[in-house]
């Protein structure tokens, strides 16, 4: 039997944690206190305050794979943004892009050249034609989910079970115990009952899938090829292909959203697998953190919205962002894309995705752990059952707050930084073998103190 976790001795690790976190972090209070008195939760957005400890750490300054709070603690990033800063904090290539376009224009709602550079390179890494660019990937999926309904006069939209692509109120649903679509939990103020504009499918279940589709109401499935906020889950062999076909069979359109599954490579896993969506979409990690979003089509799709849209009211349909496709993330994509998230940068974050979850296997396996890890390319997050999950339902049962909360906060006492949401570590170019070897002995140093 694998070893239980003593919630009194993690309770008991946990303060102690706590104490470290408020002795080490005194400006950050002051600063936090400051905040509370101008903006709800004390944070520019509300899920800042999900981080673990009091309140949230201030950063003074971030650079490649490390940054360093306003006490002066340094620290190895290994949630990067949340995929935004995959690149590394202020790639240096993207920067100086930045900087020179700075001097020249930011925005003005006109083309530059370096739209049609970026665009190639994105047919190029996705296998899709036609690009057209928004402030983010939310934005992006929005966008296409509109014009998927105008295509084929069709009202609904299949998301997988436990999906993330943003907020998008039709991705905001799951499944009750009786497989009706219901909204989901924290789900604030949506417009209308979920069941209305979306079916929910279980990842990797294709029966599902083609019941959903078979009621001929289906205007696009938008899925993630693997899915990744609510942990890592992989497709099983021949799903993916076997959801292109269906699609096909019922007259949907397919939506692959690529923004954190290009942890696999320059083409993320459209690429590596072949896939042939209609639509692509993709954010955050592609302009070195500048928010920009991008969604690429099919000559068909292309063809078909031209031949619906109106060019006397195409400013007025609900798509697009004064914003969409500015000068200044257009010039950071370009160096991000041709300078940064290279062919031979992706090698090296593979590599050490690999290193680091070789890591946390060792330790899981030294303590007799009941936890698994799962990969995904430069990307390794650990779930709190030992297999890997098959569906989104699966990877959510595998996760615990509580014990979550005390790893995330012993790690950033200890100067390690993972996304607040999940045990998600990612590979950046700048990040090191030595700082995955550094967490290599921080986890198992956790995971001894855990067991006792």
């Amino acid at each position: 039997m694998s070893t239980q976790i003593d919630r009194g001795r993690l309770a008991q690790l946990r303060k102690v944690e706590e104490e470290r976190f408020l002795a080490n972090h005194k400006k950050s209070a002051e600063a936090f206190a400051d905040s509370q008195k101008v903006m709800h939760e004390g944070v520019p957005m509300s899920w800042m305050a999900k981080w673990p400890g009091a309140h949230p750490v201030f950063v003074k300054e971030a650079k490649g794979a490390k940054f360093t709070d306003i006490d002066g603690n340094t620290y190895i990033d290994f949630c990067l943004g949340d995929t935004g800063s995959m690149t590394g904090h202020s790639p240096d290539a993207t920067i100086a892009a930045i900087k020179r376009q700075a001097d020249i224009g930011i925005t003005s709602m006109l083309p530059t050249l370096d739209a049609a550079v970026v665009s190639k390179e994105l047919a190029s890494r996705f296998g899709l034609p036609k690009w057209q660019f928004t402030v983010t990937a939310t934005d992006a999926n929005r966008h296409v989910i509109r014009y998927c309904r105008l295509i084929t006069g069709r009202s609904k939209i299949i998301v997988i079970d436990r999906c993330y692509h943003g907020s998008v109120d039709e991705t905001f649903a799951t499944l009750d115990d009786a497989g009706n679509t219901v909204k989901r939990e924290g789900n604030l103020g949506a417009p209308v009952d979920l069941d209305v504009t979306t079916r929910v499918v279980e990842f990797n279940d294709l029966a599902g899938m083609e019941a959903a589709l078979k009621h001929g109401d289906v205007a696009a499935i938008l899925m993630e090829p693997a899915m990744t906020n609510v942990g890592i889950v992989l497709p099983e062999d021949g799903y993916l292909y076997a959801v292109q076909d269906l699609a096909k069979k019922y007259g949907a359109l397919l939506i692959i959203d690529e923004t954190h599954t290009i942890s696999v490579g320059p083409g993320g896993m459209t690429l590596d697998l072949g896939l042939k969506p209609d639509f692509l979409t993709i954010g955050k990690a592609i302009a070195g953190g500048i928010p920009v979003g991008t969604f690429g089509m099919t000559e068909d799709v292309a063809n078909s919205i031209k031949k619906l849209v109106e060019l006397e009211i195409i400013d007025t349909g609900g798509i697009g962002s004064t914003l969409a496709g500015n000068a200044m993330s257009l010039a950071a994509m370009r160096a991000t894309l041709s300078e940064v998230l290279t062919a031979d940068a992706f090698k090296e974050m593979i590599a050490l995705g690999d290193r680091w979850s070789d890591g946390v296997d060792a330790a899981i396996a030294e303590f007799d752990l009941d936890w698994h890890c799962n990969r995904l390319g430069a990307r390794g997050e650990y779930i709190f059952k030992g297999k890997a999950p098959r569906t989104g339902r699966d990877a959510a049962e595998s996760g615990d707050f509580e014990l979550e909360q005390y790893i995330h906060l012993r790690l950033l006492n200890d100067g390690f930084l993972l996304t607040p949401f999940h045990n998600m570590a990612l590979m950046s170019p700048a990040t090191t073998a030595a700082d995955v070897d550094a967490h290599t002995v921080a986890f198992r140093a956790m995971c001894a103190d855990l067991v006792g």
